[in-house]
């Protein structure tokens, strides 16, 4: 699979990458065995960027994929976390579903962008891992802390980042203003923009894709599939995590049908469209089983013919001048 460095580090990442929220019990269970089948999955299709989160199952993610990534020489593969949610030991008991997790709520989530926060969320991240490093760190989701964030959390990476502990620094949102910002004002290496650039969300068209290709920062593009919907689309699929309106239900609908009339599907349009745009380094997909790694893997080696792209745009389903494979953006 082919590899892109990030912005200007010496970090590498592959065209598609693992995320670890499945195996950290999203939703449902999962059990240790197909979460680390999962994993091993993602190696056998070669994945090499794997990403996670202490907030992904209050640190299930990272110890199950730290525990399947031992397998491997360490020098092989990248991993990316995150800081800006500390955890803490609970004592309320029940479970962490409020959250969108099946797991005991032993710890809870403390939002901490310092600096101090910053390098004890690290440190406990890499304990849970099992490493003594990680390739990248994100801001994790600072929308309601940003000048936190801004003042403390990103110089604390930045040092990080100087003192050779991470290779490659950045941030991880849902939205792209503040994204944007931090490809403006300060020195990141790459951001992770979730649900903003796929067939139903074109905004980080506006801004942040030109502004990373301006300052030479990458983008690992998340939500390809925006929760649901563009994976399975049906009365009742999910869009940002909440039901999906019908006028998204139907233009999904709509853009499967062109897929299926041009011979691919809509997940692989999906995670091609994703791909496409030259800022974007690497297109995250969260799986929790071998069979979905091994279809996300599927689909994204699928071509999608020229005349399907040319067919959205001429039908209003795709913008004119977004980028879709083989083309450059204006």
């Amino acid at each position: 699979m082919n590899r892109r460095r990030l912005g200007r580090s010496g970090v590498e990442v592959t065209g598609l990458a693992f995320g670890s929220s499945g195996i950290g019990n999203l939703y449902s269970e999962v059990g240790e065995e197909e979460a680390h089948e999962a994993v091993r999955a993602a190696w056998r299709r070669g994945i090499r960027y794997f990403d996670t989160a202490p907030h992904y199952g209050i640190g299930l993610a990272e110890r199950r994929l730290g525990a399947a990534l031992r397998e491997h020489p360490r020098e092989r593969y990248t991993v990316s976390t995150k800081v800006g949610r500390r955890l803490e030991p609970a004592r309320t008991g029940g479970d962490d579903l409020a959250h969108g997790f099946a797991v005991p709520a032993t710890h809870r989530r403390v939002w901490d962008f310092s600096a101090d926060g910053v390098r004890r969320t690290l440190e406990a991240s890499l304990e849970r891992l099992g490493l003594d490093r990680v390739d990248v760190v994100y801001l994790h989701d600072p929308d309601d802390h940003a000048e936190q964030a801004f003042r403390e959390g990103y110089p604390a990476l930045e040092e990080l980042r100087s003192q050779g502990v991470v290779g490659a620094i950045g941030a991880g949102m849902n939205q792209t203003a503040m994204l944007t910002r931090f490809v403006r004002d300060t020195d990141v290496d790459v951001v992770l923009c979730a649900g903003r650039h796929t067939l139903l969300d074109q905004s980080a068209l506006t801004a942040l894709l030109p502004a990373a290709r301006e300052h030479g920062t990458s983008v690992v593009v998340g939500g390809a599939f925006n929760s649901g919907l563009l994976a399975d689309p049906r009365p009742g699929a999910t869009y940002d995590y909440a039901p999906a309106p019908a006028a998204l239900l139907d233009r999904a609908l709509r853009i499967g049908e062109a897929a299926a009339r041009h011979g691919t599907t809509l997940r692989a349009a999906a995670l091609a469209f994703c791909a496409a745009h030259p800022a974007v380094a690497s297109v995250l997909v969260g799986a929790r089983s071998a069979a979905e790694v091994h279809d996300c893997a599927d689909q994204f080696a699928t071509p999608v013919p020229a005349a399907f792209w040319q067919e959205l745009r001429d039908t209003g389903l795709l913008p004119p001048d977004a980028p879709v494979p083989a083309e450059e953006p204006p």
